[in-house]
């Protein structure tokens, strides 16, 4: 991947998104020097990463819900997702159920572990839910969709120095 500066990408890019968790991300200049159609949206944080608000003084033209185009006085237009916020809410039509069910079961998991734990392992603070876990939910729901897993010889666990029903990684690694 090449990495360079907005001032480089903007005029040559076809859609920008911010992910980055800062303000002022994508600025006024930016989006002036992109091209015409340019796709813009936010993954990474409110809506502060993109400077909407500079953008209120030009012609907006709603495309559909949460798609808008902005107009700049040369005729130019770059299209907005979701006014700058998080596109994958705004823009989405909805969650599907299957994602939802994970979710839920991921809470509903977590919270049983930490009712029925006696040991006191868990202060009163947040805490990333365990893989053993992590992958039960995964186990259920990969099931439901006909998804077959090989289970792992002993020779293949030792190998990897992993149990043989898992967890498979340790619980710093994300999927």
């Amino acid at each position: 991947y090449e990495v360079v500066t907005m001032e480089e990408a903007a005029p040559k890019a076809d859609i920008f998104v911010t992910a980055t968790g800062n303000v002022d991300v994508l600025t006024l200049d930016h989006m002036k020097a992109m091209k015409h159609r340019a796709i813009v949206c936010n993954i990474g944080h409110f809506d502060s990463e993109i400077q909407v608000a500079g953008l209120r003084n030009f012609k907006w033209h709603n495309v559909k819900p949460q798609v808008d185009e902005v107009e700049f006085p040369d005729g130019k237009r770059i299209i907005l997702l979701s006014e700058g916020r998080l596109v994958n809410l705004g823009n989405a039509m909805g969650h599907p159920s299957f994602v939802m069910s994970a979710s839920f079961t991921n809470q509903t998991l977590a919270q049983m572990e930490l009712w029925n734990d006696k040991t006191g392992k868990y202060a009163k603070k947040v805490y990333t839910l365990p893989k053993h876990l992590d992958e039960k939910v995964a186990r259920l729901h990969l099931e439901k969709i006909g998804a077959k897993l090989t289970t792992l010889t002993p020779k293949q666990a030792e190998y990897i120095s992993v149990p043989e029903a898992g967890p498979y990684k340790p619980d710093h690694y994300r999927y």
